[in-house]
């Protein structure tokens, strides 16, 4: 009994899809190769074909690409945000406390100047100790911080079903998680590079 021609050619069709498929799996599975070779030997003995093969399966249809992407946006933001906070503390401080100095020094009699300034120096001394403190309390705040995006961005990759990535704070698999994320941001610029060649 013949098939109808109209389920012929859909089949055909799902056929050449899954050719392409298979076709950039393997692209991209190759890229990945690649680029493995260049990490330190002991993170190369830990990413198995398996594994690999896992990644570019995941890559297939640039969504990872996308995810990727945009973590890393908001890392660097929240990295640039943190950096300013910090900034802010040292010269929010400074500031005050130098147009305040002067402002006295002005009103100052000369014979009471090493008076003041003396007493201006351990105002300083006691700011500069001060502001250590709240900076060692920011420092903490923001190592809390990074450490709540990592797990944002090892959570959000799990369940995007990307290899090797999970909740964890092992440096040994860090390490390896970050050499992952490189890999895949270099297959990302390499697929972009191969885009504008072909537009």
């Amino acid at each position: 009994m013949a098939r109808p021609g109209g389920f012929e050619a859909a089949e055909q069709q799902q056929q050449q899809v899954l050719s392409r498929q298979q076709e950039r799996h393997y692209r991209l599975l190759a890229e990945l190769q690649a680029l493995v070779k260049a990490l330190p030997s002991a993170c190369q003995q830990r990413l198995s074909y398996t594994t690999l093969s896992e990644l570019a399966l995941a890559l297939l249809d640039g969504t990872v690409f996308e995810i990727v992407q945009g973590l890393l946006e908001i890392q660097h933001l929240t990295e640039k945000n943190l950096y300013s906070q910090r900034r802010q503390l040292h010269s929010e401080h400074r500031g005050e406390l130098f147009h305040r100095h002067k402002e006295a020094q002005q009103c100052c009699r000369p014979h009471n100047l090493p008076l003041l300034r003396a007493a201006q120096q351990r105002e300083m001394e006691a700011m500069e100790q001060q502001i250590r403190e709240e900076q060692r309390m920011m420092d903490e705040k923001i190592v809390l911080e990074l450490d709540q995006k990592v797990i944002d961005q090892q959570s959000t990759l799990e369940k995007a079903g990307v290899s090797g990535f999970y909740i964890t704070t092992n440096p040994q698999e860090l390490t390896l998680q970050m050499n992952l994320l490189e890999l895949i941001r270099k297959l990302q610029q390499k697929e972009a590079e191969a885009e504008r060649s072909f537009s």
